[in-house]
């Protein structure tokens, strides 16, 4: 990354950061689902420092990997059916791309909880026991890379104009702060359709396999028998696992065999 870039980075995360505070902190204030949460609640540090390693480390390598995969699987594909595709009215497509990225992300969502290897990386997003518009930064790079590969890659691949893509995906990342964020606005019957944070923060809780896997709309929950919305907030947010208290901790801890994290977790408390 050049000094530019750096630059640049650091611009748009000031400007991200003053527009999700503006945004979600009222919000959090008027409508809170947990009505004595402070903003600067525990381990807000923790998540913030995760905010900008997402602005200025991460989001970097996640665009450079898709990239580099998406000059190859693009080949995959016959061009005439990449053409039938992108020839679609707009909103045809943009829909498609909708019910095709939460068929795709519902499905990744739920082996990341249910298969080992994947919930090593994803539990560091789980790992938040507060849950806010911050909180929904806490999240591995390399979980980063495989749950916006699942969401972004299948669209692209088969064609999809990155015109349909790119509202969609400025959507969905507004949609997941708001679906982590300390609000609770009941819909009623209409959050079967659409989702609501009430529906997220049941899927954070300590059960692993708690449900509401899916991302925008909640239909594929109903469907697969995993969608759940009792009326009340759970007790506690988090995981039932031991789990590193910093940055650089919940980054390498995935990493490592427990064998081996485990041996540098005791010369550190030695020290």
């Amino acid at each position: 990354m050049t000094l530019a870039e750096f630059y640049s980075a650091l611009e748009a995360m000031g400007i991200s950061l003053v527009f999700l505070m503006l945004v979600f902190v009222p919000m959090e204030k008027v409508f809170p689902a947990k009505k004595h949460q402070k903003i600067l609640r525990p381990k807000w540090l923790l998540d913030f420092c995760f905010f900008l390693g997402q602005y200025l480390l991460w989001s970097g390598l996640v665009l450079w990997t898709l990239n580099y995969f998406a000059d190859y699987l693009t080949s995959i594909i016959p061009n005439s059916f990449q053409q039938k595709i992108a020839s679609q009215p707009f909103l045809l497509q943009v829909f498609e791309v909708l019910v095709l990225s939460d068929f795709l992300i519902y499905w990744g969502h739920r082996l990341q909880h249910n298969v080992d290897f994947l919930w090593r990386f994803h539990k560091v997003h789980h790992s938040a026991e507060h849950l806010d518009w911050l909180a929904a930064h806490r999240e591995h790079p390399l979980d980063s890379i495989y749950t916006i590969g699942l969401i972004n890659l299948p669209a692209f691949i088969m064609g999809f104009p990155l015109e349909s893509i790119a509202g969609v995906i400025a959507f969905r990342g507004i949609w997941a702060i708001y679906i982590h964020s300390n609000v609770r606005l009941p819909i009623g019957k209409l959050r079967i359709l659409i989702g609501a944070p009430e529906l997220h923060h049941w899927h954070h809780d300590l059960d692993r396999r708690a449900g509401n896997y899916a991302n925008i709309s909640p239909i594929m929950d109903v469907i697969f028998g995993t969608y759940k919305c009792p009326d009340k907030e759970p007790e506690k947010f988090g995981i039932q696992e031991e789990t590193p208290n910093s940055y650089l901790g919940q980054l390498i801890e995935p990493l490592l065999p427990k064998r081996v994290w485990d041996r540098i977790k005791q010369g550190s408390e030695k020290l």
